[in-house]
């Protein structure tokens, strides 16, 4: 039987038991060092979320497209403290409409997801069914073009499975996708007000 001799750093011969310790060793310090990494990055994950920051979102659609949920974990959030309450709202009307009514037939969101409810003249209110949002952004962008831009879109964490690479944040081409602190999941605007 032949028998392993390695020098050792000392300068002696290593045994095959001194040889197959240092391996085990350097073996269990790599698999130390990956097990800590994978450690924080779930620690990291575990404590943000992603979110859209409405001031960078400019309503393109790609929300609805790339979630891995159909449909998708976005929906349309209506901040009521920033709504003027306006009869010819460009989040719930086509900004060019056949006849220039407030039919169904020229409403912008493609579902029928806005719905709005007479307050008093001239002022309405407005009000989405989630079950019909997709994320589309249609709204979002008739609002931030025309009006006060209190129409966002936003993630909806009931729904997230927080991805750690989402795939709609490597398509949005406003770079609106952030990590945000999971203790406050949603970036409203009138928050910091």
């Amino acid at each position: 039987m032949s028998k392993i001799i390695v020098p050792s750093q000392e300068g002696g011969l290593l045994g095959r038991r001194g040889f197959l310790g240092h391996c085990l060793r350097g073996l269990g310090v790599v698999g130390l060092s990956g097990l800590t990494g994978l450690l924080v990055r779930g620690s990291e994950a575990g404590s943000t979320v992603w979110q859209i920051d409405p001031e960078r979102c400019i309503g393109c659609g790609n929300c609805a497209k790339n979630c891995v949920l159909k449909p998708s974990a976005v929906k349309c959030v209506h901040e009521y403290k920033m709504c003027g309450y306006c009869e010819l709202c460009f989040g719930y009307l086509a900004d060019v409409r056949p006849g220039d009514t407030p039919g169904a037939g020229n409403e912008r969101c493609p579902t029928g997801a806005i719905s709005r409810s007479f307050v008093e003249q001239p002022y309405y209110q407005y009000t989405i069914d989630e079950q019909k949002c997709y994320g589309c952004g249609q709204c979002v962008k008739g609002c931030k073009a025309f009006g006060n831009n209190s129409l966002i879109l936003q993630v909806r964490h009931d729904r997230c499975v927080n991805c750690n690479e989402c795939a709609i944040a490597r398509q949005c081409p406003a770079q609106a996708f952030v990590r945000v602190p999971a203790g406050r999941p949603y970036l409203l605007r009138t928050q910091n007000e």
